[in-house]
């Protein structure tokens, strides 16, 4: 992994403030494309999500550069770009959740559906083989109806924090400023 390129990073009761040599410390370096279409650093966001776990209100992420490696054409791509990474991990991270919530749903409909007609069957079958696969059947039934719960209760809770992060960043604002070293 490469050192993160921030020469400081402070934080505010609302803003995340950014010391950057370069734009290029935003962005992977990996990335060979313009900025309007390059993937930002695994490090920068990182560095957000600590910064913006305790935050509640908008946040407002500000970059220092020096003076003279400033080019405000670059920085209105730069935060294009941003948003849009923003924004589509969000609705990535919301389609996670409503895919988890509905294969949880089905889970614990298919079990709840095993258990109530394992229940409902008589035992009086004189067929083994039928005996056997209620009997498998019932058990099935139960892991499937907590299988479920575990989906639409813990699992969903679980990748709450990502969703959470997006939605603040897609809200936030993102300025640039000059810094004087």
């Amino acid at each position: 992994m490469k050192k993160s390129g921030f020469k400081h990073l402070y934080y505010s009761s609302e803003d995340i403030l950014l010391i950057l040599d370069s734009y290029s410390d935003l962005f992977s370096d990996f990335d060979p494309r313009p900025y309007s279409e390059k993937s930002l650093s695994e490090d920068f966001l990182l560095e957000c999500r600590k910064a913006s776990q305790d935050k509640k209100r908008d946040i407002h992420i500000r970059f220092f550069l020096p003076k003279q490696k400033r080019e405000p054409m670059d920085e209105i791509k730069i935060k294009k770009r941003m948003k849009e990474h923003f924004h589509m991990h969000l609705i990535q991270s919301r389609k996670v959740i409503e895919k988890i919530k509905v294969r949880g749903f089905a889970w614990f409909i298919a079990g709840s559906f095993l258990i109530i007609i394992t229940a409902l069957l008589p035992n009086q079958f004189n067929s083994i083989l039928l005996k056997i696969l209620i009997n498998l059947a019932h058990p099935g039934g139960w892991f499937f109806l907590w299988e479920g719960l575990a989906k639409l209760l813990i699992t969903t809770k679980e990748k709450r924090p990502v969703y959470e992060f997006y939605k603040k960043m897609v809200n936030s604002k993102i300025s640039f400023s000059d810094y004087k070293k």
